[in-house]
């Protein structure tokens, strides 16, 4: 099965370009702050330098693993649901589930392995400027060498082939016992619910344990923000269901602006909520990231102005890293985001020009999708504000005796102004190349 997954690679690489920048750009991430590890672990690093090294390596690590989960996972997702009838083929030809699953694994392994190789030179770069940063302001002593070590070339391995197996193996493992059964793709199983409400029950403890804190702890910060984190990573897990829920009870008022293409809109997006979620779940995280991480950053920038004091190390540390942590959320969950809505409308060649034989005009196939984005991006804002909101209230309330930050709307605005530019952008401009397949030649592409 590994001959023919290398096969399949060689004969559909574009089917496989989203993974393999997923992949790619997960590795670069989780082996740069990796080796930040590797750097501090070096002869000759004083205590101050290598506790802000591992600092760095650490959290940051921790928030770049958990996205490259997500983003290999939500792209590998749509990538082997849009191989549904190739499966359903497969089995009824002979193939057993067993082999698929291999099959579709070795393909995801052998994606991972070439992403990894090729993220290893921008890795050492990223690293050796990441270092440059932390010493650029005075937080790690300018003696101190860049250092590409095992640590950080083991845990991009481990982590990009964990990542892609894991995610290869649950999708085909659903594929395959849609084409066994109906050949309609179910809804999330028990344990991925069980993962959401666990991430939503802590994430909500964590939350609640900041009144617990005081204004001035030095870990203040952290119980809000991995608690805001832990909610959109809840609320992303059952991005399907949610989908579906503020669809039907947006389906009345969608159908009473747009008429009868405003319901067929609606209805078409109910029916591909699984398929959509991939689409979604970076939209939760990278709305509810970016806005509690910096909105928290900026309240607690102006309560350390308002008490007159000189910010300490610790302080500049923790601006470094939140600003370094939104940085990643910024540019991985867009490519996230980008990558999925790639792989989502691109697929759908077939489907525009099925519907353009039916009578629609171009100019309406990019309207349905144009619809389609903005109910994607107002779940994804409502639900990533939500989680963002949790953490952020208490954090205010503690830090500085008020409910509501004083940075007004222009963060927030600019949070949703970003997902709503990648997601339309992205979404309307593959349909609209898609679009220039001529009907009767997309109708007969292989789905």
């Amino acid at each position: 099965m590994l001959g023919l997954a290398l096969r399949s690679v060689r004969q559909r690489p574009g089917g496989f370009v989203a993974t393999l920048l997923s992949a790619f750009l997960g590795a670069t991430i989780v082996m740069t702050f990796h080796s930040m590890h590797d750097t501090a672990a070096a002869d000759g690093v004083d205590k101050i330098s290598s506790d802000t090294l591992t600092t760095a390596a650490s959290v940051v690590g921790g928030y770049g693993t958990l996205l490259v989960f997500f983003a290999i996972a939500s792209t590998l997702t749509v990538n082997v649901r849009q191989r549904a009838e190739e499966i359903h083929l497969l089995r009824h030809t002979g193939a057993t589930p067993a082999q698929i699953k291999r099959m579709v694994v070795g393909e995801a392994v052998t994606v991972a392995l070439v992403a990894t190789v090729l993220a290893v030179g921008p890795a050492v770069l990223g690293g050796s400027l990441l270092l440059d940063a932390f010493k650029d302001s005075g937080q790690v002593a300018g003696s101190v060498h860049h250092t590409f070590g095992p640590i950080a070339l083991l845990s991009g391995i481990a982590v990009t082939l964990l990542a892609s197996a894991g995610a290869a193996f649950v999708a085909v493992r659903r594929a395959t016992k849609a084409a066994t059964g109906a050949g309609q793709i179910r809804r999330p199983g028990r344990a991925r619910k069980a993962a959401s409400w666990a991430a939503l029950v802590v994430g909500a403890l964590a939350v609640t344990s900041t009144f617990a804190m005081n204004a001035t702890d030095a870990a203040l910060m952290a119980a809000p923000a991995y608690g805001a984190i832990l909610l959109s990573v809840g609320f992303a897990l059952v991005s399907t269901d949610l989908l579906r829920a503020v669809l039907r009870r947006a389906e009345p008022l969608v159908t009473a602006l747009t008429g009868a293409s405003g319901y067929l809109t609606v209805r078409n997006l109910r029916q591909r909520a699984p398929q959509l979620s991939g689409v979604l779940m970076p939209l939760i995280l990278f709305t509810g990231m970016a806005t509690a991480t910096l909105y928290m950053q900026a309240v607690e920038n102006d309560a350390i102005k308002a008490s007159g004091l000189t910010r300490s190390i610790e302080d500049k540390n923790l601006e470094t890293l939140n600003l370094i942590v939104v940085g990643i959320i910024v540019v991985f969950a867009c490519i996230m985001l980008i990558n999925s809505l790639y792989a989502a409308t691109a697929y759908r060649v077939r489907e525009f020009g099925q519907q353009r034989l039916a009578g629609a005009t171009p100019a309406q196939v990019l309207g349905g999708v144009a619809v389609e984005g903005i109910a994607l991006t107002v779940t994804g804002v409502f639900f990533g504000t939500l989680a963002a909101l949790a953490g952020l209230l208490p954090f205010t309330a503690v830090r500085t005796d008020g409910l509501l930050p004083h940075q007004g709307l222009g963060i927030w605005i600019a949070v949703v102004a970003t997902a709503t530019a990648a997601t339309l952008v992205t979404s309307l401009a593959t349909a609209r190349r898609g679009l220039k397949v001529p009907a009767v030649q997309a109708v007969t592409l292989a789905a």
